[in-house]
């Protein structure tokens, strides 16, 4: 959220989402023109975008049948492609899956690609996936994290597989390290209303749909979320590295190349991963 104003004004969930998604339509446009974040050259060349840590998590994923959920522009689904899957991406943006859709034309992998909302998945969906995929910036634009935990639950087979992660809780919390300041809270106490005059993967390109809305979730909520729902909980870990930069201003970079959240001697999660079975 950084470089982002908040207030917390009473807003409708269909407005909330409305709000989002204009923002989100427009970022899927001026995503990937600058390689610093999104680097769709190297892509294109045969590069993935998938980190150690995904690859790990989710497993051999080799003709298995995989679903990206808020799959943004495609690089890391059709990155999946590359490790073997069989993907489908959702994003509720169609200029996202639109551009998603030219990526993989591009490229020639082979890739569906869904226009839904995360919360009401096509029913054709059903129990059609081995693994269910969701990662890095994904929890903090879902207000009700047990639909986003049901609705991944209905689409997995039996004995499929979720494998999420994202920025910690803690990490969210903070936006800027020195001198520090802490603007979200570490759990859900409801929509928080921001307004960001541009977008962290396009830091020269003045956005026109400012508007956001967002929610905080603790580890506790996001685990019990994915329990209620049915799963499995096979993995819960929190990771003090991280490969890229998830948090300008707030990590730090050392010696090995990797990034930590340093606010005193000792470092913070910066990440967590959860892996999830359906029975």
């Amino acid at each position: 959220m950084s470089g982002a104003t908040e207030h917390r004004d009473v807003i409708p969930e269909d407005e909330a989402r409305d709000l989002n998604r204009r923002s989100w339509d427009e970022r899927a446009l001026a995503h990937g023109q600058d390689p610093s974040y999104y680097d769709t050259e190297s892509f294109l060349a045969g590069g993935s975008t998938l980190r150690a840590l995904d690859v790990e998590l989710a497993g051999d994923v080799d003709g298995r049948d995989l679903l990206h959920l808020q799959c943004h522009f495609g690089l890391d689904s059709l990155s999946w492609s590359r490790q073997g899957a069989r993907v489908t991406g959702v994003d509720f943006s169609p200029v996202a899956i639109g551009r998603a859709r030219e990526l993989a034309r591009r490229t020639g992998l082979a890739a569906d690609f869904v226009t839904a909302d995360v919360l009401d998945l096509p029913a054709d969906l059903t129990e059609s996936f081995d693994v269910v995929w969701a990662s890095y910036g994904v929890f903090a634009w879902i207000g009700d994290l047990r639909a986003w935990a049901r609705s991944a639950a209905r689409v997995l087979r039996p004995g499929g597989r979720l494998a999420v992660v994202d920025l910690h809780p803690l990490a969210r919390m903070i936006e800027q390290r020195n001198p520090l300041v802490v603007d979200s809270p570490y759990a859900d106490d409801g929509p928080h209303h921001y307004s960001s005059a541009t977008s962290y993967a396009a830091p020269d390109r003045p956005l026109e749909n400012r508007e956001t809305v967002q929610w905080s979730h603790s580890l506790g909520e996001l685990v019990s979320a994915f329990a209620a729902a049915g799963l499995r909980i096979d993995t819960v870990e929190e990771h003090l590295t991280s490969e890229r930069n998830d948090r300008d201003g707030v990590l730090t970079q050392g010696a090995d190349g990797l990034w930590r959240l340093q606010l005193w001697e000792y470092p913070l999660p910066v990440l967590f991963s959860i892996r999830a079975t359906k029975p």
